[in-house]
Formats: structure tokens, C-alpha cells, sequence
């Protein structure tokens, strides 16, 4: 048996209704609280005993696959090393690499230089994204609990307008 090599690979859902199949028992299963405390899922073969037990994680990974596939949305599988450059890290996080960086020098994200480079754990920059993430809606909360039923959305809308335009503005005058 060859094992298929380590590049990132595209699954399309399939139109039959096994993908459905595989979603009811897994939806069946959590709901009915059948997962707890310890979960425990096997793949099995085409032979009585053939069969191995999957991991937690592999587990996650296939419910997400399966519920991406029910709503009739493609799966891309990554492989992803451990570490990660600077380059990598930033498409994880969706900024450039510069931002990166400079997250870096803040010791935002701790790192380690290999040579003249920087490595990143991936465990490192998922934390820091998802620290990024409760911080966004802890600031959105916070902007929600200034509102009082007094206050004019309307007026408060046209207030972040002008801040866009404002800060467009600026960044128009400040590239070369």
C-alpha cells in the first residue's frame, strides 16, 4: 500500500448520500450524549476484525470534513509542519509578513532563531490567533455596552464612516 504524499489535496463532496449517512450517525451519536467521557471510533475494514481505533483528533477533523461535505462545500487538507517561517505564520494569521515580524519583536508570539531565521511553533501562532479573536469580541462587546437605547445608530454610523475615510486617507498620502 502507498501512502499518498504530503501536499495540500481538494475533496469535492459526492452527491450520493453516503456523506449524509455518515453525518446522521455522527449527529445521532452526539446528541443522544454518546461521546462522553470518552469517546471511542474505530475505522473498520472489509473483514469481521479488521479494524483501528481512531484518534480524538482524527475524529474532529473527520466530523469537520463530513460537515463541510454535507453543506455541499469542497475540503482542502494541508499538511503543516510544526514550526512555521514568517512567511507561513502570516498566511495563518491572514497579515503580511512584516506584521509578523514585528509581532515578534513585541514578543507577542515567542519564537526561536534558527541561524539568521525564525521559527515559529504552530501551537504559538494558533494560540495568539485565537487570543487575537476573544480580544476582537471583547472590544465589541465593549463598543455594543457604550450604546445606550438613547443613542443614534444612525449618527454612530456615519461617525465610522468618516473614521474609514479618514484612515483611508491616510494611508493614501503615506504610500510611495
Amino acid at each position: 500500500m502507498s501512502i499518498a504524499p504530503l501536499a495540500p489535496e481538494t475533496y469535492l463532496p459526492e452527491t450520493g448520500d453516503q456523506v449524509a449517512d455518515v453525518y446522521d450517525f455522527l449527529a445521532a451519536r452526539e446528541s443522544a450524549g454518546l461521546t462522553q467521557p470518552a469517546p471511542r471510533y474505530f475505522l473498520a475494514g472489509a473483514q469481521v476484525g479488521e479494524q483501528v481505533e481512531l484518534p480524538a483528533e482524527v475524529y474532529r477533523v473527520l466530523r469537520q470534513v463530513v460537515e463541510a461535505m454535507r453543506h455541499n462545500l469542497a475540503v482542502t487538507v494541508v499538511p503543516q509542519s510544526r514550526t512555521l517561517t514568517t512567511q507561513e505564520a502570516a498566511g495563518l494569521l491572514g497579515v503580511s509578513r512584516p506584521t509578523v515580524v514585528k509581532l515578534l519583536d513585541e514578543n507577542k508570539i515567542p519564537f526561536e532563531r534558527v541561524r539568521t531565521h525564525r521559527r515559529i511553533l504552530l501551537t504559538d501562532v494558533l494560540a495568539f490567533r485565537e487570543q487575537r479573536r476573544l480580544d476582537q469580541y471583547a472590544a465589541l462587546e465593549d463598543m455594543g455596552s457604550d450604546l445606550d437605547d438613547d443613542t443614534d445608530v444612525e449618527m454612530v454610523l456615519q461617525d465610522l464612516r468618516q473614521a474609514r475615510r479618514t484612515v483611508a486617507a491616510r494611508r493614501r498620502s503615506s504610500q510611495p
